[in-house]
């Protein structure tokens, strides 16, 4: 039996067996999401997956290559299901964890294609820095509508903004480092028309939050701005030009809330992607 078949056939005993317990059930999907997640990543993808299921129903894909074992494929399906409010059903979503190995883990699309749910939109999140060029992210851009990474999670910075610029003629993108700076972009908007003036930005946070920022300020002022950065978990401090900059009053986001921003979202941000290209 195929992995595709085995699959398949695991998700309708699922089906069936949830249909016999007595509680009505509505198995609906917004989209197909595709999770590409070395072995360092597995359990942060598993958790932040958590925090998605009631917002986002949808069939979930991980994959888990592990190219040191041996060839093959393990298979693990599940159905999550909850309640709503104001629904007498319960919503049940579809979670499926192949686990690659060896060659296997050369070739997803092979797998993956043949379970995205047509006529749905399909997400790929990226875990880590991507292998650029590699067989494995050509095919998953190949077979999906919109790659979502997180910048703050590569070492390659800020070389790496160029190989991801060239994937923006090929698949939507976005960066959920560029989600969370969105509040402080709004603040330092706010010192227009003097911003216009600007010549230096000093920031405390992550490295690819600083990077974004001061390409996105070059991006719309067209002129060059220099960047000072001091590394710190979140964005904590900004100033322009020696000013400080009032700090948005929200909350910092939790993972599945940024990642959660992202999926409601299915078009190019010709922002972003100016702010990508300014990045240095």
């Amino acid at each position: 039996m195929s992995v595709v078949s085995d699959v398949e056939e695991q998700l309708a005993e699922l089906r069936r067996e949830e249909a016999a317990d007595g509680t009505p059930d509505l198995r609906t999907s917004v989209m197909t999401h595709v999770v590409w997640a070395p072995p360092k990543w597995a359990p942060v993808a598993l958790k932040t997956l958590a925090g998605l299921e009631e917002r986002h129903p949808s069939r979930t894909i991980l994959l888990f290559p592990e190219p040191q074992r041996r060839d093959g494929v393990e298979t693990t399906v599940s159905m999550r299901c909850f309640t709503l409010a104001g629904l007498s059903h319960e919503v049940c979503s579809e979670v499926i964890e192949l686990r690659l190995g060896g060659k296997r883990s050369q070739a997803p699309a092979s797998i993956v294609e043949p379970l995205l749910i047509s006529d749905l939109p399909t997400f790929c999140r990226w875990r880590g820095e991507p292998p650029w060029g590699s067989a494995q992210l050509e095919q998953l851009t190949g077979v999906c509508d919109r790659l979502v990474v997180d910048s703050s999670e590569w070492r390659g910075l800020p070389g790496a903004y160029a190989e991801l610029a060239g994937l923006f003629e090929r698949i939507v993108v976005s960066d959920i480092a560029w989600g969370r700076t969105r509040e402080w972009r709004g603040r330092i908007a706010e010192l227009w028309p003097g911003i216009k003036r600007a010549e230096r930005l000093s920031v405390t946070g992550p490295k690819a939050d600083a990077l974004l920022l001061a390409g996105w300020l070059r991006s719309r002022l067209k002129r060059d701005v220099t960047l000072s950065h001091r590394a710190a978990k979140v964005v904590s401090r900004i100033t322009v030009d020696g000013t400080r900059v009032k700090p948005p009053r929200a909350e910092p986001l939790s993972a599945s809330d940024l990642l959660s921003q992202e999926l409601d979202t299915y078009t190019r941000d010709p922002i972003y992607e100016a702010a990508v290209a300014a990045a240095k």
